[in-house]
């Protein structure tokens, strides 16, 4: 079953070009009068192509899906909703962190780090774990405890928090606020369909990411020298075509949410949903299934904006400072550093601006407070 025609929004031309004529009720992600991506993001409902072929149907508050290689987004509903995150987090610490730590360091875990609650891989006191380890397990199995032990790596919780939100700052993912470094819930943390969809695509371009998530099973060190392994969270590795990854999560107070990407024929798809009451992953695959049939034949409704450039001094020594580039929220933003962001961002404005109507349519401990990646989703 399809998702309804609400209402329609109109591109109309104004001297010097068109224009995008946003409803009253569209929402900013941030101070900016036009939300990241696009002002058709701002919407509550679900935005597409009215040309499209009929969405597939899913419970979830808010989802996007997005072409990775251009940056187009093809439909989304309430993609800058502030949600939850539970462990769909966790990508930002991975984004966030890859880079700053050694892969080959060794550490001991703290006490703090092996009692954490929630989902865990079950780390002991000892100095056995690689980084590498901790990353896998991670993303992998959502260990908790691998999270805090990371942070710990980092130079403590304080520093990893702020590397985090600065990461996100920088990839203009602007609805999402960390307050923990493995997505147990916390008053003021937050993310979005949009930005989850957003740093996923960044992490894709990391090949250490792209293996910590499409590995389906490893084996983890354990005291004395042995091991144990450790299966993917992830339902859809290795039952959906294609499937790279990404990450799941489920909390009692955010719900089901997840991230996830697939490649065929060359093109990737990526698709994240969020406050999901029931199992999701059947949902996921039609959205996917949907995402691939349109690629390339539905007008876009966003798109997934690049990173915040960097500043080039421009000024001779003792000359006044030169001004740095405002961040934007437009789909040509900031493609300097993004591998996957270029020419294809420019198309999206075209695109965006050039359509004639859219349419609206409106492995351990588990508390049962904070139970996380309920098996069952």
């Amino acid at each position: 079953m399809g998702m309804k025609h609400v209402t329609a929004v109109s591109a109309i031309a104004l001297a010097g070009g068109l224009t995008l004529v946003a409803p009253g009720h569209a929402r900013a992600a941030s101070d900016d009068t036009t939300p990241i991506g696009g002002a058709l993001l701002g919407q509550r409902g679900v935005v597409v192509d009215p040309a499209a072929k009929a969405l597939p149907k899913t419970e979830s508050s808010a989802f996007v899906i997005a072409d990775a290689d251009t940056g187009q987004v093809l439909a989304a509903k309430d993609a800058h909703g502030r949600y939850l995150p539970a462990s769909t987090l966790k990508i930002l610490t991975a984004v966030a962190l890859i880079p700053r730590l050694n892969k080959n360091e060794t550490i001991k875990p703290s006490a703090e780090a092996c009692n954490v609650e929630g989902s865990a891989v079950g780390l002991t006191q000892n100095r056995i774990y690689k980084v590498d380890d901790l990353f896998r397990a991670l993303m992998m199995v959502s260990g908790n405890d691998a999270a805090v032990a990371l942070a710990e790596t980092n130079g403590g919780l304080k520093r990893t928090l702020a590397d985090m939100n600065a990461e996100a700052r920088r990839l203009q993912a602007r609805d999402t606020v960390a307050k923990t470094p493995n997505g147990l819930d916390q008053p003021g943390q937050s993310s979005s369909a949009y930005d989850l969809a957003l740093i996923a695509r960044a992490g894709l371009a990391n090949p250490d990411f792209r293996e910590y998530v499409s590995t389906k099973v490893a084996k983890f060190p354990a005291p004395g020298g042995e091991h144990y392994e450790m299966a993917n969270h992830n339902r859809l590795l290795g039952r959906y075509p294609g499937m790279i990854g990404v990450k799941n999560g489920w909390t009692t107070k955010a719900l089901g949410s997840f991230v996830g990407a697939a490649k065929r024929d060359g093109h990737t798809i990526i698709v994240s949903v969020m406050r999901h009451e029931g199992s999701f992953w059947e949902e996921v695959k039609d959205l996917l299934d949907w995402g691939f049939a349109a690629r390339g034949q539905v007008a876009p409704v966003g798109a997934l904006v690049g990173p915040v450039p960097k500043v080039k001094p421009t000024r001779p020594v003792g000359g006044p400072p030169a001004a740095a580039p405002a961040a934007t929220g437009g789909p040509a933003a900031a493609a300097e550093d993004s591998p996957l962001v270029g020419a294809g961002a420019l198309v999206v404005a075209v695109g965006l601006l050039g359509g004639a109507a859219w349419v609206v349519y409106g492995v351990r401990r588990r508390t049962r407070a904070q139970r996380d990646d309920q098996p069952d989703l």
